[in-house]
């Protein structure tokens, strides 16, 4: 199946790297306008460039914006929209995982994750809507992760973000249908991204990465027996924005007990 997203303008938070990048290169080789929105901007400039790339005929415009700050997640939709002159899909991305034992997650930490995976969410989706919803078009789509459906022990703060992710899409959906505006989930289990570079380099430094990578298959019951591509998530990411979208799903290996 081919799927194209001509003529549509998306906003990808998050876009710097990893699922969003990977969502954002997708999206742009569709066909679409791309607006990329994270905080750190030699990141986003080298981003953008890898995204114009590969961009089938849209523009590609790089916001730097720090979402845990309201007044400058307002400032920088502007900035994409202004850029783009409208957003149809709006792809709530940004948040790296947090797990730890409940009792010793602070008020700071439980403030912090709410604000950046499910407040963000909110507030772009709330200067999203207008938009969608007088062009009677839209896509939002809200990236959460297993978490959200099967909460694990020592999963929080993430996973009560991410289910309270779940909820807000089910409402948007609802309320958006009828002026064909689509919201949909998508459940990331692992992916290979930024983040487990990350936790490679700060934990497990010592380790060959592939070998740290397999490690992490067989210690958190993949069936599959594989990290997954961004490629693969972007894939699928493309299919909900675009006119033959469908409803919630997993992107997880088979991980997650429950659909």
């Amino acid at each position: 199946m081919d799927i194209r997203l001509d003529g549509k303008a998306a906003l990808i938070t998050g876009g710097s790297e990893g699922i969003g990048k990977g969502i954002a290169l997708k999206f742009a080789a569709s066909g679409a306008d791309v607006a990329i929105l994270a905080r750190r901007p030699d990141v986003l400039d080298a981003a953008k460039a890898e995204i114009e790339a590969v961009a089938d005929g849209g523009a590609v415009v790089a916001v730097s914006c720090d979402l845990l700050d309201a007044k400058a997640t307002q400032a920088g939709f502007a900035e994409a929209e202004g850029a783009l002159g409208k957003i149809d899909i709006l792809v709530n991305n940004a948040g790296t995982s947090r797990a730890k034992p409940f009792i010793d997650i602070t008020d700071a930490e439980w403030e912090e994750d709410f604000e950046l995976k499910l407040f963000a969410a909110i507030r772009l989706a709330r200067l999203a809507l207008p938009g969608m919803t007088a062009r009677r078009w839209g896509r939002i789509i809200n990236i959460l992760n297993t978490g959200a459906k099967a909460p694990p022990a020592g999963g929080a703060p993430t996973a009560v973000a991410r289910a309270a992710g779940m909820a807000l899409t089910k409402v948007l959906a609802g309320e958006g249908a009828p002026h064909n505006v689509l919201v949909n989930a998508m459940m990331v289990g692992f992916i290979k991204s930024g983040q487990w570079e990350r936790v490679h380099r700060e934990e497990n430094p010592e380790m060959d990465y592939d070998a740290f990578l397999q490690d992490m298959i067989d210690s958190r019951n993949i069936p599959i027996g594989r990290i997954g591509e961004a490629e693969e998530f972007a894939n699928m990411a493309c299919f909900l924005a675009s006119d033959a979208a469908s409803y919630a799903i997993n992107v997880d290996g088979g991980r997650s007990p429950v659909v």
